[in-house]
């Protein structure tokens, strides 16, 4: 797709947008490409405006001073990102990079943005919901890492994939479900064992199926 105007509707922040500024921003916005591994920005960069992926899978992520890494999020077809530098004109948070084989990804300068919404109470209300949503799925993560095992953390990263497709990006692998999980690739590696175990999931080196969501749930702590 050459044009984001033909994507725009399908972008939960762009609902209520008027035909000046679809204009807009298909003016200013520019199209980039790119693979595996690549470094879209790091943590401190000044922010050149708000990304939003037509294809593929990008991951937010800390450094930790040990060099680890935190996956914070996972970012699919149709998910924004950089979104809170994008809005306050402040610095990159996080750093960004490519899971995906290749990834297509649209940037919106930080000018149009900030223009649309002090002019479209629609479009603010849709980035106040947007955010709001982030911010709560920060709380569940925090509270998972405080009060849940590896195991009850992973079920329940599972059945989130399979709820989002936009979350289920090609890429993900046990390194980057232990990163975003707070644990080591041989931990995930073992509680999938168990898992399937359970009748739960069944997995290959390419590939996780729930084949029964009710046990799964269960393992999760979730409610049936």
């Amino acid at each position: 797709m050459n044009n984001i105007r033909e994507y725009l509707n399908t972008i939960s922040y762009f609902i209520g947008l008027t035909e000046s500024e679809i204009n807009e921003i298909t003016q200013h916005s520019r199209l980039y490409r790119f693979v595996a591994g690549e470094i879209l920005f790091f943590e401190g960069d000044a922010c050149r405006g708000l990304w939003v992926i037509e294809r593929g899978a990008v991951k937010i992520y800390k450094m930790g001073s040990d060099g680890g890494e935190y996956i914070v999020h996972l970012s699919g077809d149709g998910d924004s990102f950089n979104d809170i530098a994008a809005l306050d004109g402040g610095i990159t948070p996080a750093n960004a990079a490519v899971l995906s084989p290749e990834l297509t990804v649209w940037l919106i300068p930080c000018a149009v943005i900030q223009a649309i919404l002090t002019q479209n109470p629609q479009v603010a209300l849709n980035a106040i919901r947007l955010l709001t949503r982030r911010v709560r799925t920060l709380v569940h993560q925090m509270e998972d890492l405080a009060m849940h095992s590896v195991g009850v953390r992973l079920a329940r990263f599972l059945i989130h994939q399979a709820e989002s497709a936009s979350s289920n990006p090609v890429g993900i692998t046990r390194t980057t479900i232990a990163a975003h999980l707070n644990t080591t690739p041989q931990t995930i590696s073992v509680i999938l064992r168990e898992l399937e175990a359970s009748g739960a999931i069944t997995f290959n080196r390419q590939h996780i199926q729930i084949i029964n969501e009710g046990v799964l749930r269960r393992i999760a702590l979730l409610n049936t």
